[in-house]
């Protein structure tokens, strides 16, 4: 297992590199667009959707999904911090701060399909869209927020292992606790006073490392819901297209829950006119 984790990081972290800093847009649009109509396959396997609602489902995904990459493609062009999508960014928000904790605290049982499906959207489609206007403000950008999150999940990981002794979520998932999530906010605290220092960010230092700090909240919000859906769908991963690691969920689970709030805090505090 942990060979088929590294071989796989190996092969994908070049190719995702390379696209993030190479692809025309156009392309990254592309690739976003079908991460995201493989993220509603499997989310679809999670809600235990018909095989008609599946593709329902994925059908209508890869319509709205480039629609609003369409829309949002041709407001960036002119102001790369356009506000015309920042529904969806709060949208999002509303529904990490206040929907998903609610679910992990009460875990509501969800049974129309339809539901489900609306979920799922406000999952997948303002990370997406979020991963296309981070990339088009600054590549840098998006992979310095995108490494937030990778390294509070890492230090969350190895301070659990090694500290950990009280309990996060026992009945959700129980390997992870307290300390995992103390030593994932220092870390990140870390990092983001590395980021203010290397990169002298004098005009986002009030706020850089709070959004920081928030995001890495969110993320672990983000992975308890989806340990959650999982082990109510009866399942360890949300699929195997990534061997080792599971499905494309498994990998951006964090991410769906921050990176559109990250959006969000971009557009509230550096708005920017064309």
């Amino acid at each position: 297992m942990l060979r088929a984790r590294i071989v796989t990081v190996i092969v994908v972290l070049p190719l995702f590199l390379s696209a993030l800093f190479y692809l025309q847009d156009v392309f990254w649009a592309i690739v976003l667009l079908g991460l995201t109509v493989i993220g509603s396959r499997e989310w679809s396997r999670l809600a235990n959707l018909s095989v008609r609602n599946t593709i329902v489902f994925m059908l209508l995904t890869t319509f709205i999904g480039g629609e609003l990459l369409f829309l949002l493609s041709e407001s960036v062009k002119s102001n790369s911090y356009s506000t015309n999508l920042i529904w969806a960014y709060s949208l999002s928000a509303a529904f990490w701060l206040v929907s998903a904790p609610l679910y992990l605290k009460r875990f509501y049982d969800v049974r129309s399909p339809i539901i489900w499906m609306l979920i799922g959207w406000i999952v997948l489609l303002p990370t997406c869209l979020a991963l296309y206007q981070l990339r088009t403000i600054s590549p840098l950008l998006l992979l310095g927020l995108m490494a937030a999150i990778w390294i509070s999940d890492t230090a969350a990981y190895f301070t659990g292992r090694a500290l950990g002794r009280h309990k996060l979520a026992p009945l959700i998932s129980p390997n992870k606790t307290w300390e995992g999530v103390a030593g994932a906010l220092c870390a990140v605290l870390l990092y983001g006073l590395l980021w203010d220092v290397t990169f002298n960010e004098t005009s986002m230092a009030a706020t850089l490392i709070p959004l920081l700090v928030i995001m890495a909240i969110l993320g672990i919000v983000g992975d308890l819901y989806e340990s959650m859906i999982k082990r109510q769908a009866g399942v360890k991963d949300s699929g195997n297209i990534l061997p080792g690691h599971g499905g494309i969920l498994d990998r951006i689970d964090a991410l769906t829950s921050s990176l559109p709030f990250a959006m969000l805090a971009l557009l509230a505090f550096y708005p920017t006119a064309p």
